[in-house]
C-alpha cells in the first residue's frame, strides 16, 4: 500500500511531461528561437568589449596595486560586499575597495585573471572574474553593472576569497 502513491505520483509526473513535450512539439519552430538573442544583434559585440575594458581597467588596478585606475570602472554609488572570516556581511561603499587595494595589496605583475563570463541583456549586464595570486590571494568576484549615460559601470561587486593552497 505504501508504494501506491509514489506509483500514483511518477504516473502524473509522467503524463505531465508526455503532454508538455507534445504541446512543444505543436510549436512552430520560430516561435521556440529568441529573437532578442544577443549574438544575432550586432552591437552585442560593442557592448562586450566596452564591458571587458572596464573589467580589465578593475584587475589591472588589483594587479597595480592603484586604485586610481580601476576608479573609472566604477559607479560613485557602487558598493562591494563578501562574508568574512566569521560567517557575517562585509562591505558597503566602494571606497572600501579603493582604500584596500591602495593600503593592503602590493604589485604584482605576474598575477593571472580571467574574465569568465559577461551575461548582457540590454542595458544590465553581470560578468565574472577568477584570479590568482593578487598580492597572494586568490578569489572570484561577481560584478553588476548598467550602462548609464551611454557608459558601462560597475554598480555593485561581491567576491569570495579562496583559501591560500
Amino acid at each position: 500500500m505504501k508504494n501506491k502513491p509514489i506509483k500514483a505520483a511518477i504516473l502524473l509526473a509522467i503524463t505531465l511531461g508526455l503532454s508538455t513535450t507534445a504541446q512543444a512539439q505543436k510549436q512552430p519552430v520560430q516561435k521556440l528561437i529568441s529573437k532578442g538573442s544577443p549574438m544575432t544583434n550586432p552591437t552585442y559585440v560593442q557592448e562586450y568589449k566596452a564591458i571587458a575594458e572596464v573589467l580589465n581597467k578593475y584587475i589591472e588596478g588589483c594587479k597595480q596595486a592603484n586604485s586610481s585606475i580601476m576608479q573609472p570602472s566604477f559607479n560613485e554609488k557602487a558598493t562591494m560586499y563578501s562574508v568574512g572570516a566569521d560567517g557575517e556581511l562585509v562591505g558597503g561603499a566602494i571606497p572600501i575597495l579603493f582604500n584596500g587595494v591602495d593600503k593592503d595589496f602590493r604589485p604584482s605583475p605576474n598575477a593571472q585573471a580571467a574574465i569568465v563570463r559577461i551575461e548582457i541583456v540590454g542595458t544590465a549586464a553581470s560578468a565574472r572574474i577568477d584570479a590568482n595570486d593578487v598580492s597572494g590571494i586568490s578569489f572570484t568576484d561577481f560584478f553588476h553593472l548598467l550602462k548609464v549615460e551611454g557608459k558601462w559601470t560597475v554598480i555593485s561587486k561581491i567576491f569570495h576569497t579562496h583559501p591560500a593552497s
